[in-house]
């Protein structure tokens, strides 16, 4: 009975450590959610600094957008504007300095005063540039 409790305990103490984030997984996710945070802001400068010159932006119904047209729709609050955006089941792959985020992405929005809500899925990648990690792509999906 002693080596069965010692065996949970030693399984589950592993699987908890496969949860734990290394430091760059963690600057990413911190990174994943200043974007968050400017998107409901409308926040340019926020956006302009965490997106990478070359970004490219696709959304789920194949529009894609680079970083200034990205930028000004967020900001313009056209064709909606957001009032919260929430983001779950976030997973986050480190493969040298890249990484890939993959998580949903649900908003409620206003567009021309009525309320609306988006929930799609999400794949970003990150570069790491000069030390800080930039929004390099952006891949919307449809659930």
């Amino acid at each position: 009975m002693k080596k069965i409790i010692i065996g949970m305990v030693l399984m589950f103490s592993f699987a908890g450590m496969a949860y734990c984030q290394t430091p760059d997984e963690k600057e990413v996710a911190a990174t994943v959610e200043i974007i968050r945070k400017a998107i409901v802001d409308a926040d340019k400068n926020v956006l302009e600094a965490v997106s990478a010159d070359g970004l490219v932006y696709a959304h789920s119904a194949g529009r894609v957008q680079d970083k200034a047209e990205f930028i000004d729709e967020i900001v313009s609050g056209e064709p909606f504007d957001y009032t919260s955006v929430t983001i779950t089941d976030q997973t986050i792959r480190i493969i040298d300095n890249t990484a890939i985020v993959r998580h949903i992405y649900s908003a409620e929005t206003l567009a021309n005063g009525k309320p609306g809500s988006l929930k799609i899925g999400n794949m970003m990648i990150l570069q790491k540039q000069d030390g800080k990690w930039k929004l390099i792509a952006r891949q919307a999906y449809r659930l």
